[in-house]
C-alpha cells in the first residue's frame, strides 16, 4: 500500500491460529510472512492428537474461522480429522504452503537495532520487524513420574504420540488419566480391547453431550442458505460465552446452577454406588476444564473396564503395579498396551524457544515466578513481539478459533502503527501490565477455577492463567488499543 512501510514479519507455529495469522496479514497488504512449523506438516494439534475418539469439545458450527464458515461437519462436535481436514482445505484454499517454512523449530529470536533476530533448527533466518508468537499451548506432552515407566515390556505411548494404524484388539489396554483425552478412548475402545484398566488419580465432572451426525439434509439446507449457517454460529456462540463462560467467571449464577445439575444428574447413569462415589468429584463443576461426554459412563461400567483408584506404585515389565490395602506387594495389572493420558505442560509457552528482548533481556527469567502478558498479547520490554495464546487468554470450553481472531485483530491494530513509519518499536508499558495483572488477581477468586482444585490452568506457583472475566468483556478489550498503554521508539 502506498505510504506505508513494508515489514518482514515471522509467525511462530502452523496450526489454527499461525494459519489464521497469515491470511488475515495478507489480506491486510502485508504479504513477507513466514510461518516457522518445527513439524513437518500443519495442523497443530489436531495433526499431532490422533488416539480413537479425538473429538472437538466445542459444537463444530460454532468451531470455524469467521471468514470459512463450514456446512460439511458430520457431527454436532467433530471429530479430530474432520477438523484437520478443514485447516488442510483453508491451507490449500489460500495457498498458504509458500509461506510456510516445515522442519523449522525457531530457537532463538533476540531483539536488537530495532528487529527480531531470528535462528531456527535450519540455521539463522535474518531480521524480522514482527514476531507473531501462535505456537498454542498445548503442544509439550507430560509425561508421568513414575518408577520404572521405561520398563515396560509391552508398547506404550503418550496420546499425542499415538502411532499410525496402531490397533487395539483384543489388548489387555491401561490408561492413565481421566482427562478429556482419556475420556474419549475409553467410549471409543472399550468394544475391540479384550480389557480396559483406567487408572484415576482424580474424578472429573462430565457434562453429557449427545454427539450426534449432523443429518444430510441439515448439511444440504446451510449449503443452500448460509445465511441459516450464520444463525446457528451466532446461536451457538452465544449459547458458550453467555451461559457457560459467564457461569464460571461467577457472572451468571443461574447458569452455573444448571451446570451443576447437568452433571450430578448424568452421573445417576452410574448404578453401583461403589464406582459412583470413586467417579465423584470433591471438588465444584468447572474447576478443572468441564469434560463432555455421552458414552463415558456407559463405558465404564461394561464388564471388560475397571476403573482403577488405588495409587499406582510402579510400572513393571508386565504392568502396572497398584497398592492394595489387602498385600503388602500391592496388585499387578497385566497389560499388553500402556497409554498416557497425562496431557500437556500448558506452561511451556514459548519453551523450548530462547527470546531475549531490549537489553538481552530474557523472557524465560522474566517469566520465571509467573507467565504475565498485557491483555495476553503484549509483554514490556519484548518490542514488537505478539502473541496468540499469551498467559490469561480465554481457554475455557468455548471455541480457541474465536479467541485467536479476537487477539489478532488487537495485534493487528498496532501492527498497523508500526506500518506508518513513524514508529519503529513498541511495548506495554510496566504500569500497565502490572495494572492489568492486578485485576487479574483481584478477580480470579470470583471464578470456579480458584475454588480449589489442581488444574493445568493452574501453574506451579498457582497462578491461575486463564481470563477471570465474561466473553464479552474480552471481546471489548481486544477491539481498539489503548495507545496509552504503551511505549513508541
Amino acid at each position: 500500500m502506498t505510504g506505508k512501510k513494508t515489514l518482514r514479519i515471522a509467525i511462530v507455529g502452523a496450526g489454527a491460529s499461525g494459519l489464521m495469522a497469515l491470511i488475515k496479514l495478507r489480506e491486510a497488504g502485508l504479504p513477507d510472512v513466514t510461518i516457522f512449523e518445527k513439524a513437518d506438516s500443519l495442523g497443530g494439534t489436531w495433526r499431532d492428537n490422533r488416539y480413537p475418539g479425538l473429538t472437538c469439545d466445542v459444537p463444530s458450527l460454532a468451531y470455524r474461522y469467521s471468514f470459512a464458515p463450514n456446512s460439511e461437519w458430520s457431527h454436532v462436535c467433530a471429530p479430530g480429522p474432520e477438523i484437520l481436514e478443514y485447516l488442510k482445505d483453508i491451507a490449500a484454499r489460500y495457498d498458504l504452503e509458500r509461506d510456510i517454512r516445515y522442519g523449522a523449530e525457531m530457537r532463538t529470536a533476540e531483539f536488537r537495532d530495532g528487529q527480531w533476530h531470528v535462528t531456527t533448527s535450519q540455521g539463522d533466518e535474518g531480521a524480522f520487524d514482527v514476531v507473531l508468537a501462535a505456537a498454542g499451548v498445548l503442544h509439550h506432552p507430560a509425561y508421568p513420574d513414575i518408577e520404572g515407566l521405561d520398563t515396560f515390556k509391552g508398547d506404550t505411548f503418550h496420546t499425542a504420540r499415538w502411532p499410525d494404524n496402531f490397533s487395539l484388539k483384543g489388548k489387555r489396554v491401561g490408561v492413565i488419566g481421566t482427562g478429556s483425552t482419556a475420556t474419549q478412548i475409553t467410549g471409543a475402545i472399550i468394544d475391540e480391547v479384550a480389557s480396559l484398566s483406567l487408572f484415576q488419580r482424580t474424578p472429573q465432572w462430565i457434562l453429557p453431550l449427545a454427539n450426534d451426525p449432523i443429518p444430510e439434509e441439515q448439511r444440504e439446507a446451510y449449503r443452500a442458505n448460509p445465511a441459516l449457517l450464520e444463525e446457528e454460529f451466532v446461536r451457538l456462540s452465544a449459547q458458550q460465552t453467555e451461559s457457560f463462560a459467564a457461569a464460571v467467571v461467577g457472572e451468571n449464577p443461574r447458569a452455573y446452577e444448571a451446570l451443576e445439575n447437568y452433571c450430578k444428574d448424568h452421573l445417576n447413569l452410574v448404578t453401583d454406588p461403589d464406582l459412583r462415589a470413586r467417579l465423584t468429584p470433591d471438588y465444584r463443576v468447572g474447576c478443572k476444564r468441564l469434560i463432555m461426554s455421552g458414552n463415558f459412563y456407559q463405558a465404564i461400567q461394561k464388564d471388560n473396564a475397571e476403573l482403577v483408584t488405588d495409587a499406582i506404585t510402579r510400572i513393571e515389565p508386565a504392568g502396572v503395579r497398584t497398592s492394595d490395602a489387602n498385600s503388602k506387594d500391592g496388585r499387578l495389572h497385566e497389560l499388553d498396551v500402556l497409554v498416557l493420558a497425562t496431557g500437556f505442560d500448558a506452561h511451556k509457552i514459548m519453551s523450548p524457544m530462547i527470546v531475549k528482548g531490549r537489553s538481552g533481556k530474557r523472557l524465560d527469567e522474566t517469566w520465571a515466578s509467573a507467565q504475565e502478558a498485557y491483555l495476553a498479547v503484549t509483554i514490556p520490554d519484548f518490542p514488537n513481539w505478539f502473541m496468540i495464546g499469551g498467559p490469561n487468554s480465554p481457554v475455557g470450553n468455548f471455541s480457541w478459533l474465536q479467541t485467536a481472531e479476537l487477539q489478532f485483530g488487537y495485534a493487528l491494530k498496532l501492527i498497523e502503527t508500526l506500518r506508518t513509519g513513524n514508529v519503529r518499536e513498541l511495548s506495554p508499558k510496566p504500569e500497565a501490565l502490572r495494572a492489568f495483572n492486578d485485576a487479574v488477581k483481584a478477580k480470579m477468586p470470583d471464578t470456579v477455577w480458584a475454588s480449589g482444585c489442581k488444574s493445568w490452568y493452574i501453574n506451579k506457583d498457582g497462578h491461575v492463567a486463564s481470563w477471570p472475566w465474561t466473553f464479552d468483556k474480552f471481546k471489548r478489550d481486544m477491539t481498539e488499543p489503548v495507545m496509552e498503554d504503551y511505549l513508541f521508539g
